[in-house]
């Protein structure tokens, strides 16, 4: 791999960078890690080497093909660089007390960072997730049903449209676009795309996105500004860009040594900022950095509305789930969602000014003699006990997910749930004399499958 000379000039000025250790660092394969699901238990590499910042984080001797793995579709772990974790660290330390938040996820798609902060928050917070390119919003969309909470949005908007909810948010996370020099071991699109010119474009850009945003923070709220960028002129001028326009104080965290981490103050505002080299760490490039807004806000105005208390759907639907304080509300033309009735207010407030594309839990379609339960509802951490399962191998598990003939467990009649480890993998309908599959029908694995892999 031949790294570009005028990104390693820009380095040599950056504490703990060693441009030896650094290209032989790009010679070797990337590291692959998982992110365990904190609730969704299952055997699935718990006895794997731990990421050091990340409790959650395992890494992986080698790169599986995930697709071929139930317990992937069943949301029992997310693929996350291991070095994107460290979220959870600065989350940790900066928000000791995670309850009755409200967070932004501003550049969420794919979805690590977004199902890392769902993992984390009290169910009384609520997470809206945003990923402004609608194809992309469609994969955050589908990651966010896998991991399964109900107190998560889902959102597709410009940036400067949540400056329209008022000071909103207690924190905004803006994981921003970036040139991805941090990425190189892994993306080979990345490198051959990489130059002054992109890095000077994506400057401006995360400048833009920074001062749109800035109104939806709430006085003493974070903003956490992070890359997967090395470039300097992204990430430490950056951040002397933000303490220049604005009234902000820098977070300093608690970073053991031994973890390799490069802790940076930024020249002229000082800054505090956290690098990753892949040398130093096990882990690709990443940058990360949080501070708090000191300016003044006013107070957000929520719209006026009626309570929604559709006893009809509770009484049709309300098997579903565990949770009793939630409210049922339409959430497209036929299909209802359960939120937490914490959350009525800021529904209706993102409803009136953002387009809106995933509302708390889908729960499904009501019909004449019957409901029809959403794929959602199967993903859900809060799914009651008491719905029907019928447990699978990994062969039959694989074949409902390629929605081929399966030979399935007596049953009871009815809607079943198909458990894999005993995690939902989504809804099938015994109706007697056959079964019907209701996988939708994007999540179908499209793959060949040999002998050798359903085993």
């Amino acid at each position: 791999m031949q790294l570009p000379q005028k990104l390693l000039a820009d380095l040599k000025k950056i504490n703990g960078f060693d441009e030896q250790s650094f290209i032989e660092a790009h010679q070797q394969v990337a590291v692959t890690s998982v992110r365990l699901h904190p609730i969704k238990k299952s055997s699935v590499v718990t006895d794997n080497e731990q990421v050091p910042w990340c409790g959650y984080g395992r890494y992986l001797d080698k790169r599986p093909v995930f697709t071929l793995d139930p317990l992937y579709h069943a949301g029992a772990y997310y693929v996350q660089e291991a070095s994107s974790m460290f979220l959870q660290c600065v989350l940790e330390q900066v928000l000791p007390a995670r309850e009755n938040l409200r967070v932004l996820d501003l550049c969420a798609a794919p979805g690590g960072k977004s199902t890392l902060i769902a993992s984390l928050l009290d169910k009384s917070s609520l997470l809206i997730s945003n990923e402004v390119i609608r194809t992309r919003a469609s994969i955050l969309e589908e990651n966010m049903t896998r991991w399964g909470y109900m107190n998560t949005l889902v959102t597709s908007n410009d940036p400067k449209e949540f400056s329209k909810l008022g000071a909103y948010f207690d924190v905004v996370v803006v994981d921003a676009p970036c040139s991805g020099s941090g990425l190189f071991r892994k993306d080979a699109h990345a490198l051959n795309e990489w130059s002054e010119a992109n890095v000077q474009l994506c400057c401006q850009r995360q400048q833009r996105i920074l001062a749109d945003i800035w109104p939806a923070i709430k006085e003493d709220g974070l903003l956490i500004y992070a890359t997967c960028s090395y470039s300097p002129q992204e990430d430490e001028a950056i951040l002397d860009w933000l303490a220049n326009e604005f009234d902000v104080e820098t977070m300093q965290l608690n970073v053991p040594t031994e973890w390799g981490i490069v802790h940076v103050v930024t020249e002229k505002e000082k800054i505090n900022g956290y690098r990753f080299f892949p040398d130093r760490v096990k882990g690709e490039g990443f940058f990360i950095a949080a501070l708090r807004k000191r300016e003044v806000t006013s107070a957000i105005r929520y719209p006026k509305y009626r309570t929604v208390k559709d006893e009809q759907i509770k009484n049709k639907a309300g098997y579903l789930l565990t949770e009793n304080a939630i409210r049922y509300v339409q959430s497209g033309a036929e299909n209802y969602s359960a939120i937490h009735e914490l959350h009525e207010a800021d529904l209706h407030l993102v409803r009136e000014h953002l387009y809106l594309r995933k509302t708390g839990l889908s729960l499904g379609v009501p019909m004449a003699k019957e409901w029809v339960p959403s794929h959602e509802a199967a993903m859900s951490v809060d799914l009651a006990h008491t719905v029907q399962r019928v447990a699978v191998d990994k062969e039959q598990a694989l074949k409902f997910l390629k929605k081929e003939e399966m030979h399935l467990p007596p049953m009871e009649k009815g809607w079943n749930i198909v458990t894999y480890e005993g995690l939902g993998l989504g809804w099938i309908k015994n109706l007697g004399n056959r079964v019907n599959n209701y996988l939708p029908k994007h999540w179908r694995i499209r793959m060949e499958i040999t002998d050798a892999d359903w085993k």
